[in-house]
């Protein structure tokens, strides 16, 4: 192991103090002292050069200090709890808005009608006067019970309380139907009239009034990605609900179904991301202009953020008929047809890739029905109807779309095929209602 050595304390101070004393010593100790005094006596009388930058620190540290002060006191500004949301942001304000301008336009339609009620009793299956007494339990009705059964959403389009939903809501001839502002007022309404052929319909808001009516926009400008917005009363339980989304789709053919057997095909109605729920249909979709440029009617099964809106240009139509006549009519044609495709073309070994074939049914239905315009004006089975006054057929505009311009009465000009000869032929449109 090895040893550390030893200090010797009484060495060392004899050895420092020698030093101290020594004049060699003290004349260094003077030399440095002279020279601090003369560097800062050069700097502060010849140059001021200290002396500026100690003062610019300075100024630095206070520009500083101040502007993080002003920062705190404009992050820390508060907004009096009696203003109004007030958005920065143009869509999103639009949206607020848009909002605003329609909700009062919107209303909930409660279904209420008198429902058996039952109860369980013992019953003997032999009757009464049997000998046998063997009881079963039954289910006997006692009565009946006015309830609720339902519940969809529409909106006011005149000032004297017409309002558009859709025919599925309010398809029970039996039941009755009331009206719940958006200010929680309530109404009995009676139903006008159903839409033959669109999933529509059109109330009428019982006894005196002015209401607010809403903004009716122009479907056929709808652009794929513009705003969309849909109110309704979701799930029949939260009226009035907002749901914000784009248009997501244009010219769509959906097969819809609901309650009471109810199925029908839509065509040519606007698909959207906007969220539909039970409840919501015979609301509106509006624009960011708080316009109506649909009415809200069906969702998809089994995804996610697709609903389908009829365009409101359709019912305009049942507005003006109802208004005028009282009642909603379509021109009726009277053929049943497919529109051409590669598949149908080639199926028929047709000669034409657009138009619309008349055809049989797949259970035997007429391809033209007996008397109606176009059995009058000749029309057959397996002729291509190619043109309706001069305008061609083809997937995106319809025969039904093409013939649904016009009203009973009015007389139109059919090219068709026929045989590989194109013919004219004029029509009187029928009526159905």
């Amino acid at each position: 192991m090895y040893d550390l050595p030893k200090f010797n304390s009484n060495n060392f101070k004899v050895t420092a103090g020698a030093v101290l004393k020594s004049n060699i010593f003290r004349i260094v100790v003077a030399s440095l002292v002279f020279i601090v005094v003369l560097v800062c006596y050069i700097a502060f009388s010849s140059t001021g050069y200290l002396h500026d930058q100690v003062n610019g620190f300075l100024k630095k540290m206070y520009r500083g200090v101040w502007q993080v002060q002003t920062a705190i006191e404009e992050t820390t500004i508060k907004i009096s709890p009696e203003e109004k949301y007030l958005s920065n942001i143009s869509y999103e304000q639009a949206i607020i808005e848009a909002v605003k301008s329609a909700s009062p336009s919107v209303v909930s339609i409660v279904i209420s009608k008198n429902l058996p009620v039952y109860e369980e009793q013992l019953i003997n299956p032999f009757g009464q006067d049997s000998p046998f007494g063997f009881l079963i339990p039954q289910q006997v009705q006692k009565g009946t019970k006015y309830r609720e059964i339902g519940a969809g959403s529409g909106f006011i389009v005149t000032e004297d309380g017409l309002i558009v939903t859709n025919k599925h809501v309010v398809l029970d001839k039996t039941a009755d139907y009331t009206i719940v502002t958006n200010e929680g007022k309530k109404y009995s309404a009676t139903v006008l009239a159903l839409d033959p052929v669109q999933d529509l319909a059109i109330l009428k808001i019982k006894g005196e009034g002015k209401f607010s009516a809403i903004v009716i926009g122009n479907s056929d400008g709808i652009q794929i990605g513009q705003g969309a917005i849909a109110i309704g009363n979701a799930l029949g339980e939260f009226s009035n609900t907002v749901s914000v989304g784009i248009v997501s789709g244009l010219g769509r053919t959906v097969q819809a179904s609901g309650s009471h057997g109810f199925s029908e095909t839509l065509q040519d109605i606007i698909q959207t991301d906007a969220a539909i729920n039970q409840g919501n249909s015979g609301g509106p979709l509006i624009n960011l202009k708080g316009q109506v440029i649909g009415i809200n009617t069906a969702m998809a099964d089994n995804a996610q953020s697709i609903g389908f809106a009829i365009p409101i240009n359709i019912a305009k139509k049942d507005i003006d008929q109802i208004i005028k006549t009282n009642k909603i009519v379509y021109p009726f044609l009277g053929v049943r047809h497919v529109i051409i495709d590669e598949k149908v073309k080639q199926d028929h070994k047709l000669s034409v890739d657009q138009g619309a074939l008349v055809l049989r049914g797949p259970d035997g239905e007429a391809a033209v029905t007996a008397g109606s315009a176009a059995d009058k004006a000749g029309i057959q089975e397996n002729d291509v109807i190619l043109e309706v006054n001069n305008q061609k057929i083809t997937s995106s505009n319809s025969l039904q779309k093409m013939v649904g311009k016009y009203n009973p009465g009015n007389s139109i000009i059919l090219k068709i095929l026929r045989q590989e000869q194109e013919l004219n032929v004029e029509i009187v449109l029928g009526e159905r209602n």
